[in-house]
């Protein structure tokens, strides 16, 4: 117990205040949860990773600073030793007590979701993990055999970045199943592929333009082959039919509850459209949302933003839903070779990605200066230099100059010129770390081997001064937050590859990787006051996990999973 004492003391926490107080006078508390508790309410870790003085790290190993949480109308009511936590407990009390092992941490955030799109993959074919387009057309011929004749049939998950220098054509698709349209989304969702029904249902042609941004892959003769880039996604997608608005609730709600399932106690919705932010909002009215969402509205919805603009963005975070941000598109992915490069990709020459076509700078500058935060997806060093730009041109003169957190989506590869810029202009690198792993087998290629040093560059962003938050930007990738924790940390594959981690340089410490989940989350979204650490007063936001991130090895930390997630006090999994 002197660990503890000592943690405490060092943590500045006035944890065990309630303690002192007879237990008769102590309100009982709804919920007490007992285990190994990292409450975050330390100091920050310096810009190289080393932890903070006040941390609960001693002679170079990390231990819990709490034993127990109490939980009373939704808020922490009390944190620290589990002889004192008794004080809150009553008849009515439910208690929680974290397995072996296993630790209690503030609620965990993914900043950068699909929630939507998570729902319906769960309908869809998985074509995640696929390597072959064999492999990929045999699992969509067995779906066809199960659904009736003409009936579109979508899936998703084939990974246009490592696809890349062998994409597939309709031919296949379009023999096994000559009856289904077929629209295939992209791991990334920078390409789809189809066959020749869905094609024709589009009105998809060898004279068709490809939009701005854009690309219809064509054969020698100038037919269309089945894939569709970026911007040209789109000329399929609009001949799918859409869901209808319970079928969105459905799927959403699915959704948020996989989350909830994977300790996830908030969301950020990255660019709803209108039906989806109907859906959003019909599910809080009903008081049916499990987890909260903090909600990026889609900046290529126009009519959207002007409904908005006039409402002005929320400021009630204690809401379910809270929709203050606006998500916009600068250019497409790098393993598309869709993202905007200032010179050329190392294994194309003469191609340098595209500007998003639906990048309209007067209408995100008005929803910026009406106090929206703006989050930009910026993938190459080009499309990140111009987002800054943009952000630099378009805070400044009005009330909360460079004050509302503007986000760069991805932020990907970043010139070393650029790297302070996003400290100075407070702008958030919102990251994914598993992208950095999932595409290391592939983007120095793109890139080449000094350009490299500037993309999934983690710790040279904190190093030169700027903010980072991380996500999973699921469904393309595995969203469970040991996964990220172990890109983060590892930089290495789940097979340990490559030995000493990918450009390990750049690797997080575990209190950073933890952070970047947590504390940081509440930050970019404003809520660094209220969330984010697990302290008195706070809100009850909560996950266990199984296994302890600050002092598991990496191995260990893929066996982990998700014991409890408590939202506002309320046990939405497990328990």
């Amino acid at each position: 117990m002197k660990f503890l004492r000592r943690a405490f003391t060092c943590a500045g926490l006035a944890l065990a205040a309630a303690a002192s107080l007879p237990a008769q006078t102590t309100a009982p508390a709804d919920l007490l949860l007992l285990g190994r508790v990292y409450t975050l309410a330390w100091p920050e870790p310096s810009a190289d990773g080393t932890p903070s003085p006040k941390a609960p790290f001693t002679n170079g190993a990390w231990h819990p600073d709490a034993e127990a949480i109490a939980i009373r109308d939704g808020k922490i009511v009390f944190a620290g030793t589990a002889a004192a936590a008794r004080a809150y407990a009553g008849a009515r009390t439910r208690t929680i007590t974290a397995p072996g092992g296993g630790v209690i941490v503030p609620g965990l955030v993914d900043a950068h979701v699909h929630a939507f799109e998570l729902g319906a993959s769960l309908e869809r074919v998985n074509l995640v993990g696929v390597k072959t387009e064999a492999e990929a057309v045999d699992r969509v011929a067995a779906r066809a055999r199960t659904v009736p004749r003409g009936e579109w049939i979508a899936g998703w998950g084939w990974d246009e970045g490592a696809w890349a220098n062998r994409y597939p054509d309709m031919k296949l698709l379009s023999q096994r199943v000559p009856d289904h349209p077929v629209y295939l989304r992209g791991l990334h969702s920078f390409a789809v592929w189809g066959n020749q029904l869905a094609f024709q249902k589009a009105g998809i042609t060898a004279s068709t333009p490809a939009p701005d941004g854009g690309e219809i892959t064509k054969d020698a003769k100038g037919q269309p082959t089945g894939i569709l880039m970026n911007n040209a996604a789109r000329l399929l997608e609009r001949a799918v039919p859409p869901p209808t608005q319970a079928q969105l609730q459905a799927r959403l709600l699915g959704g948020l509850k996989a989350l909830a399932a994977a300790g996830y106690v908030t969301v950020h919705e990255a660019g709803a459209d209108s039906e989806q932010m109907e859906a959003l909002e019909a599910l809080e009215k009903a008081g049916t949302l499990p987890i909260r969402v903090y909600a990026m509205l889609a900046a290529r919805d126009q009519a959207l933003l002007d409904r908005w603009l006039a409402r002005g963005p929320d400021h009630d975070p204690s809401a379910m839903l809270v929709t203050r941000s606006v998500k916009a598109f600068y250019d497409g992915a790098l393993g598309s070779r869709g993202a905007l490069l200032l010179a050329d990709y190392a294994d194309r020459a003469g191609q340098r990605g595209q500007r998003d076509a639906t990048f309209h700078a007067d209408a995100l500058a008005k929803m910026l200066k009406a106090g929206f935060q703006v989050s930009i997806h910026a993938i190459g060093d080009a499309a990140n230099r111009e987002a800054m730009d943009f952000i630099e041109q378009n805070s400044g003169g009005f009330p909360g100059s460079l004050g509302l957190r503007e986000r760069i989506e991805h932020a990907q590869v970043l010139a070393a010129e650029d790297l302070p810029r996003l400290g100075r202009l407070g702008i958030i690198a919102s990251m994914q770390p598993s992208h950095a792993v999932e595409d290391m087998a592939w983007a120095e290629a793109r890139l080449g081997p000094s350009r490299i040093a500037g993309a999934y560059a983690w710790r040279s962003i904190r190093r030169a001064g700027g903010r980072l938050v991380f996500s999973s930007d699921l469904p393309g990738t595995d969203y469970h937050v040991f996964y990220g924790l172990h890109s983060a940390i590892a930089r290495q594959d789940r097979n340990g590859e490559p030995a000493g981690g990918w450009r390990p340089e750049e690797r997080m410490t575990a209190e950073e990787a933890v952070r970047g989940f947590t504390t940081w989350a509440a930050y970019t979204a404003f809520r660094e006051n209220i969330t984010g650490t697990l302290a008195p007063g706070r809100w009850a936001d909560v996950t266990i996990l199984t296994v302890d991130p600050f002092t598991a090895s990496p191995a260990a930390l893929l066996g982990g999973a998700v014991h409890s997630t408590i939202v506002a006090g309320r046990v939405v999994h497990g328990g």
